[in-house]
């Protein structure tokens, strides 16, 4: 016997949406945690915040500036605020994750990240919903995923455009996940 699923398919906007939620958290449990595990959490972290800017970067932005009113406008913002991120989260790489100026670094960083999830969610995502199909989102949705399970695993600042993360991207996530192994960050 078929059972029929009540469970509404998951598209672009919940997926993303998701993410931030999990980004949130991750922000929280890096902050309240402290030596190895601090480590450990930040790594999470960085890595699901840099696929997640290099998925929407190649995905989301080039169709938003495309079918929004004002989309380039929205997409100019957004990538601005995702070089200043990259840069923060770069920087705190190599700082000593007890420190408190790591502390006082990712606190600025959790702030403007969160505002900037707030201004695609209200601007970007909410305009794409409007604009597009269950089918297309659905679409989009897969799209992100694929985009992800290639992206690089570190912040790339200066690479924010679906161009420059095409030609550099792929190098650069090869490099990131050589790096990860070889430093027994797993996926």
């Amino acid at each position: 016997m078929t059972q029929t699923s009540l469970h509404t398919p998951v598209d672009v906007v919940d997926f993303l949406t998701g993410q931030h939620e999990r980004i949130k958290t991750l922000f929280d449990e890096t902050l309240r945690a402290a030596g190895a595990e601090r480590e450990e959490s930040f790594v999470r972290l960085r890595r699901l915040l840099a696929v997640h800017e290099t998925a929407e970067e190649e995905i989301v932005h080039p169709r938003a500036a495309h079918e929004l009113d004002n989309g380039r406008e929205l997409v100019d913002a957004r990538l601005a605020e995702e070089k200043q991120a990259k840069t923060a989260l770069g920087e705190l790489e190599d700082v000593d994750v007890d420190s408190e100026f790591f502390t006082e670094k990712l606190r600025e960083l959790r702030d403007d990240v969160i505002d900037h999830a707030g201004h695609e969610e209200r601007d970007e995502f909410a305009g794409l919903r409007a604009e597009l199909g269950d089918t297309e989102l659905q679409l989009l949705e897969r799209a992100v995923k694929l985009a992800e399970a290639i992206a690089p695993t570190r912040p790339h600042p200066g690479v924010e455009s679906a161009p420059a993360n095409a030609f550099v991207g792929p190098f650069a996530s090869m490099v990131d996940r050589a790096r990860d192994a070889i430093l027994g960050y797993g996926s």
